[in-house]
């Protein structure tokens, strides 16, 4: 579990920029104690607990890249062509009966092991056969054409993943390449979650018709999962301020982040700030940020708490870019930079400078080829439908004033987010 010290991100402004907020809590995370072995089958998105040093070379042997004949290079014609006799054929998965013969060559395909004397593959639609069978090679080949060298790939010994790897498929499908079944991963971070309110309940339950049903944790849950987090689910907690206390005291003992949505902005109903301040020690309280500003950042028993805004559409984005980053760090490995790509307005807007903005846009494609981003027709962080129906968000950072149509604009698509 996490242990931090109750004052370990005090700040004193009352309002923190996105990165001071991030850079807060990021910096003294450490990573989650203990690992595991799992089978590659199960290893996609765990972090690597340490350097998987290649048993093998890879490829383990000198095999053809093509369909061809091997030859040796000293004999490679360089004047006109030369006829060669064709002493083997050498199909993947074989090898050749013996070391290939002076002024031979050996009928080779794609994989196979390159005879023992040989060093060169020339490529069969570059050469003629004969009517007696031999086959005519042309000068101009480089010597080790064509040839996959042993190691050349990933060589016996060296680091083949390193250690705080968030493995992805390519990884795995490397470690069964080196003829590994299983993976020393970290273990997953334990997340506690919980929705606050008495205005919500859960989808399945009975609802007034002044309530709603609780769409955060579904959502939070789902991200949280796809980060490989292990998720302890409380539910719904209700307004009430010393029952959020003790929950939230109980929380911090079982779990390596406590993550809630709602309760945490100026209302008299919004008991998650004060409660923190009762048990342990609220360190961030709002974010220069738009959809959602009432961030919440805190300790309680050295145990990290981030509390998301009640709107959907603020707890996504402030998960992105607060919580994300945050739990990346626990699981062991660091949070990728994000690289938005350049799109074209579509759209006016009005900003006020000072706080950093993310906007939700669809993307089209202009008609010189340039794609561009039509903002969602509607404002508010609390629909769900403009998550729903859009591609990703134009990001405005904190010295901009606006957008007019045909600026160049910085754009990430949901899918480089989750």
């Amino acid at each position: 579990m996490a242990q931090l010290s109750d004052d370990c991100f005090a700040f004193d402004s009352p309002v923190m920029g996105v990165d001071d907020a991030l850079s807060a809590i990021t910096s003294r995370l450490t990573p989650v104690e203990g690992s595991e072995k799992v089978d590659l089958s199960a290893a996609d998105g765990r972090v690597l607990a340490a350097d998987v040093i290649a048993p093998i070379n890879i490829p383990s042997f000198m095999n053809s890249a093509v369909d061809g004949y091997a030859v040796r290079g000293e004999e490679i014609p360089s004047g006109a062509a030369r006829a060669f006799t064709v002493q083997d054929r050498v199909a993947a998965g074989a090898s050749a009966r013996e070391a290939i013969r002076p002024g031979h060559a050996i009928r080779i395909f794609t994989g196979a092991p390159v005879p023992d004397g040989a060093d060169t593959v020339y490529m069969q639609e570059d050469v003629e056969l004969a009517q007696d069978g031999a086959v005519l090679l042309p000068s101009g080949l480089a010597r080790g054409a064509n040839v996959r060298l042993a190691g050349e790939d990933i060589s016996r010994g060296s680091v083949a993943l390193p250690k705080g790897l968030r493995l992805r498929p390519q990884d795995v499908a490397l470690a069964a390449a080196l003829g590994l079944t299983g993976l020393e991963v970290r273990r997953r971070p334990r997340v506690t979650i919980f929705s606050t309110g008495n205005e919500v309940v859960a989808p399945g339950e009975e609802r007034t018709s002044s309530q709603l049903f609780d769409s955060n944790r579904t959502m939070l849950s789902a991200m949280l999962r796809r980060l490989g987090c292990e998720v302890i689910d409380l539910g719904i907690l209700r307004d009430d301020q010393a029952a959020l206390a003790t929950a939230l005291k109980q929380a911090a003992q079982n779990c390596d982040l406590i993550l809630t949505t709602g309760g945490v902005s100026t209302g008299e109903e919004d008991h998650v700030k004060t409660a923190i301040e009762t048990i342990g020690s609220l360190v961030l309280w709002r974010m220069a940020i738009k959809p959602g500003r009432s961030v919440t950042m805190g300790v309680i028993d050295g145990t990290p708490f981030i509390g998301l805004p009640g709107n959907p559409v603020a707890g996504f984005v402030t998960f992105i870019y607060v919580a994300r980053p945050a739990i990346l760090i626990l699981a062991g490995t660091t949070p990728p930079k994000l690289v938005p790509l350049r799109v074209r307005a579509r759209f006016n807007y009005r900003k006020k400078p000072g706080r950093r903005e993310y906007i939700r846009v669809t993307l089209t494609q202009g008609a010189d080829g340039i794609f561009e981003a039509l903002k969602f027709p509607r404002d508010g962080a609390a629909l769900l439908s403009s998550l729903v129906s859009t591609d990703g968000l134009v990001e405005l950072e904190e010295d901009a004033t606006g957008v007019e149509p045909g600026d160049m604009l910085s754009f990430l698509p949901y899918s480089s987010l989750l």
